[in-house]
C-alpha cells in the first residue's frame, strides 16, 4: 500500500470507535443574574460576564474551552494528514501585479509559507526588499494593513495591525533610504491614506475608547489631515467634529490630479453622503454633492471640473453619471453609462473606463472611452471572476486577475489599446484543476424566489447521497460571493467532498433589490434560501443530512447559527465563524451600530425586537435538541465582531446540551476577524474545520 492508502485503511478502522459519542466535560460557564427589559419584556442574559474581555474570569474560560476543543481535535485520526497536505498545497510562490510609484516599480511576493507577503521593488541591480512585514513580529501576528505612496513616490505611509485588530498604526518612511521620518501615528481605524502631493495625507479615526479598545462602542468617525513633520496631536480635523457632522464612517480621498478632496460620510453600511473640497483654492468650503443617506455613491474619476460618479440612485444595479463641480447636485446629473440588468463594478486605467458586470455572480467586462463609447468587450480566460483593470491614465499596460473555484488566481497583463492579454503570473499550485468541475444551478426558495448556486466537485462524482458536502453562505451587507479559488476548498474537493455556494438574498449579486430582500424584517429570507440550498443538494443526491456541513463567517456565522437552530435535522456539522450571534446587543460593541441598516436593532420598535429575538442564535438554543456537531471559531482580538458573541453562544449550547454531540469553541489567540492572520495559524484553523467536518459526517479523506 502507498502512504495514502495505508492512512485511509487505518483511519477507517479507527472510525469504528467514534470518540464523538463520548461525553465531553465542558468548562463551567457560571450563570449570572443580568436581566434586560425590552418593551416591558424581561430578557435574561446569564453569560453577560463573558463580554468583559479584560477580566481574568473570561481569560481563564478561553483557556479552558481551548483545552477541551483541541483535546477533541487531536483525537481525529486524519487531522495531521490534512495539515500536512494543506501545508504542501499552500506552499507555492505568489506574485502580485506590479505597480509604479515614482521612479520605481513595486510588487508583492510570498515564497509560499511566509506569514505575510513581502513588498519588493525593481532597481537597476535587480530586485530588493522594500518592506518585509514578517519582521514586524516574531510570530507573524503583526501585519501590513495597507500602504500609500505620495504623489512623486518620495514618501510612503504604511499601516500595521497588531493581532488582527482594526486599530492601526501609521508609519511614514522616506522611500529612497527606507528610514522612518517621524513619530508613529496611533489609534487609526477604518481608514485609508490619501496623499496631497508630497506635503501630507488624509486619514480617519475615532477617539480612543475609555474602556477596552477591542469591545468599546465607536461611533463618531473623524477625517484628519496630517502634515509631514508635525505631531499627530496637531492634526487638523477636516470633517466629523461638529455636532451636525457626526458620522460612524468617514473617508477622504484626493483626486488623481490633486485638485479635489472627496469626502464620503455614512451612518451605516448602506447609504452615504458625498462632499468635495477644492484643494486648488486655499480656504475653499466643503460642498455637498449628496446630502442624504438614501443611496450609495462614490466618485470613480475626475477630469478637470467633471465628476464621474458611480451610484445606485434610481439604479438598483448601479450606473455611472457625470456632473460638473459647479453644479454637482443630483438634479444636474447626466447618465454616462446607464444601468443594465447586471450589477456594475467599474474601474479606470490607461485612459479608459472598464465596466465589470456580474451576470449570475460571474464576470463580464467592457471597455469604454471618456466619450461614453464602448471600445470592446474583454475576452476573459473562462467563466469566473475577473478583477483589476485599474491604473493611471498614462499606463500603457494594465493588469487583471481571473479565478474560479477550480482555477487558481492568475494575473494577466492587458493592452488597453488593442485589447490583447497574456499571462503575467500563473501560480504553481499542487492541484490538478482538470480533474474537477463547477456547475451552476438555480433552485427555488421557500417563497418561490429563484436562487443561484455553484456546486464544485471531482468529475465523475456519483450522486448517491453519500458525499460529504460543505455548504458555505453569507447573505448580507450587499456583498457578493463570486467564484474564487481557495487552497482549503481545493483540498476539500480533492478529499472527495462537494463544495456548494448559494448566492443568498441579502447579498449584492442582483443589485440593491436583492440586498433589501434579505435585511431587517426580511432577514428570514436569507435563512430560508440557505435551508432550500441544503434541501436541493439532498434531493439531487449530492449528499444527505448525515453528510452535510454548513459554514459561514461573520454575517455568515449568523447564518449558520440561525439555520442550525431552525433546522437541526438537516445538518450533521455546523461551523459558525466569527459570527454575529447576539442580535439584541450586537450594536453596543465597537462599530456594530453601523450594521443597523441590515439588521435593525432591538430598540427600534417592538416589532423589530420580536423579530430579532425570534432568530437570535444566543437566545434560541433549546434544551434537549439534537443539534449538529458544532465547532464555533473566533479570536480573542476580534474587534469587528467581538468574540463575546461566540462565547455566549457556546455557553448556551454547552449548558443546554451537555450530553449530545460536541459543542466546541475554538479560539485563536493574538488574532482578529481574519485579516493579516499568519499563514501557519490559517492553515491550522482550516485543517481543524475540515477534520471536524469529515469526522462528524463519518467520512474519511479520499
Amino acid at each position: 500500500m502507498n502512504k495514502i492508502a495505508v492512512f485511509i485503511f487505518v483511519s477507517a478502522c479507527l472510525m469504528t470507535q467514534p470518540f464523538h459519542a463520548q461525553k465531553l466535560n465542558y468548562p463551567n460557564s457560571q450563570k449570572g443574574s443580568v436581566v434586560d427589559q425590552y418593551f416591558g419584556i424581561d430578557i435574561a442574559d446569564p453569560f453577560r460576564w463573558l463580554e468583559d474581555d479584560l477580566s481574568e474570569e473570561t481569560k481563564a474560560w478561553v483557556i479552558a474551552q481551548n483545552k477541551v476543543s483541541f483535546s477533541h481535535l487531536e483525537k481525529i485520526p486524519f487531522r495531521q494528514l490534512i495539515v500536512d497536505r494543506l501545508t504542501a498545497m499552500w506552499n507555492f510562490e505568489r506574485i502580485s501585479a506590479p505597480f509604479k510609484k515614482g521612479k520605481h516599480t513595486y510588487f508583492y511576493k510570498n515564497n509560499g509559507l511566509q506569514n505575510q507577503s513581502v513588498l519588493y521593488r525593481k532597481t537597476k541591480k535587480g530586485e530588493e526588499v522594500f518592506l518585509d512585514p514578517n519582521s514586524f513580529s516574531k510570530d507573524g501576528t503583526t501585519s501590513l494593513a495597507g500602504l500609500n505612496f505620495s504623489k512623486s513616490g518620495k514618501y510612503c505611509a504604511y499601516q500595521i495591525s497588531v493581532a488582527g485588530s482594526d486599530w492601526r498604526k501609521v508609519i511614514l518612511i522616506d522611500t529612497k533610504t527606507k528610514t522612518i521620518l517621524e513619530d508613529t501615528l496611533i489609534d487609526v481605524k477604518f481608514s485609508g491614506i490619501s496623499w496631497f502631493k508630497d506635503e501630507g495625507f488624509y486619514y480617519s479615526s475615532y477617539d480612543r475608547p475609555k474602556g477596552s479598545e477591542l469591545s468599546e462602542k465607536t461611533d463618531q468617525h473623524k477625517l484628519y489631515y496630517h502634515k509631514i513633520g508635525t505631531k499627530q496631536k496637531n492634526d487638523i480635523v477636516i470633517f466629523g467634529e461638529k455636532d451636525d457632522q457626526k458620522r460612524r464612517y468617514i473617508s477622504g480621498s484626493v483626486s488623481k490630479d490633486m485638485k479635489y478632496l472627496i469626502i464620503s460620510a455614512a451612518n451605516s453600511t448602506s447609504g452615504n453622503e458625498l462632499y468635495y473640497m477644492d484643494l486648488s483654492n486655499s480656504g475653499s468650503p466643503i460642498v455637498a454633492i449628496v446630502d442624504n443617506f438614501e443611496n450609495d455613491h462614490y466618485i470613480l474619476d475626475t477630469r478637470k471640473s467633471k465628476f464621474y460618479i458611480v451610484t445606485n440612485k434610481d439604479a438598483s444595479n448601479k450606473k455611472i453619471i457625470v456632473t460638473d463641480a459647479k453644479n454637482p447636485k443630483p438634479d444636474n446629473w447626466i447618465d454616462f453609462i446607464a444601468e443594465t440588468k447586471q450589477v456594475l463594478s467599474p474601474s479606470t486605467g490607461g485612459g479608459y473606463i472598464f465596466t465589470n458586470y456580474m451576470i449570475d455572480a460571474v464576470s463580464a467586462v467592457k471597455q469604454y472611452d471618456y466619450s461614453g463609447k464602448m471600445i470592446r468587450e474583454i475576452k476573459l480566460p473562462g467563466i469566473g471572476t475577473a478583477s483589476g483593470f485599474g491604473g493611471e491614465d498614462k499606463d500603457k499596460e494594465l493588469y487583471f486577475s481571473f479565478t474560479n473555484y477550480v482555477t487558481p488566481g492568475t494575473i494577466y497583463s492587458f493592452n488597453p489599446k488593442n485589447g490583447e492579454n497574456i499571462v503575467y503570473q500563473r501560480p504553481n499550485v499542487k492541484f490538478d484543476s482538470e480533474k474537477y468541475q463547477s456547475k451552476q444551478v438555480f433552485y427555488t426558495s421557500k417563497d418561490g424566489a429563484k436562487v443561484p448556486m455553484i456546486i464544485t466537485h471531482k468529475k465523475g462524482l456519483i450522486l448517491d447521497g453519500s458525499n460529504p458536502t460543505m455548504l458555505y453562505g453569507y447573505g448580507g451587507f450587499n456583498i457578493s460571493l463570486t467564484p474564487s479559488f481557495s487552497v482549503a476548498n481545493a483540498l476539500w474537493i480533492e478529499m472527495g467532498g462537494v463544495y456548494a455556494v448559494p448566492n443568498l438574498r441579502g447579498g449584492g449579486e442582483y443589485g440593491k433589490a436583492w440586498h433589501k430582500a434579505g435585511i431587517q424584517l426580511q432577514k428570514q429570507n436569507v435563512f430560508d434560501d440557505f435551508i432550500a440550498a441544503a434541501e436541493y443538494l439532498i434531493a439531487n443526491k449530492y449528499t444527505k443530512p448525515k453528510k452535510l456541513a454548513i459554514s459561514g463567517r461573520s454575517n455568515g456565522g449568523l447564518l449558520v447559527g440561525a439555520t442550525m437552530l431552525q433546522r437541526p435535522d438537516l445538518f450533521a456539522v455546523a461551523l459558525p465563524g466569527v459570527g454575529v450571534l447576539d442580535m439584541l446587543r450586537y450594536h453596543t460593541f465597537t462599530a456594530g451600530a453601523g450594521w443597523g441598516y441590515d439588521y435593525g436593532t432591538a430598540e427600534d420598535n417592538v416589532e423589530m425586537f420580536n423579530y430579532l429575538f425570534g432568530y437570535s442564535p444566543v437566545h434560541n438554543v433549546r434544551s434537549g435538541v439534537n443539534y449538529p456537531a458544532t465547532m464555533i471559531t473566533t479570536a480573542d482580538h476580534d474587534d469587528r465582531v467581538v468574540p463575546a458573541h461566540s462565547f455566549k453562544f457556546a455557553a448556551e449550547l454547552q449548558e443546554k446540551n451537555p450530553n449530545g454531540l460536541p459543542m466546541l469553541i475554538r479560539i485563536d489567540v493574538n488574532a482578529g476577524h481574519g485579516a493579516g492572520k499568519p499563514v501557519a495559524m490559517t492553515i491550522q484553523e482550516y485543517a481543524d474545520m475540515m477534520a471536524f467536518a469529515l469526522y462528524h459526517t463519518n467520512s474519511t479523506p479520499q
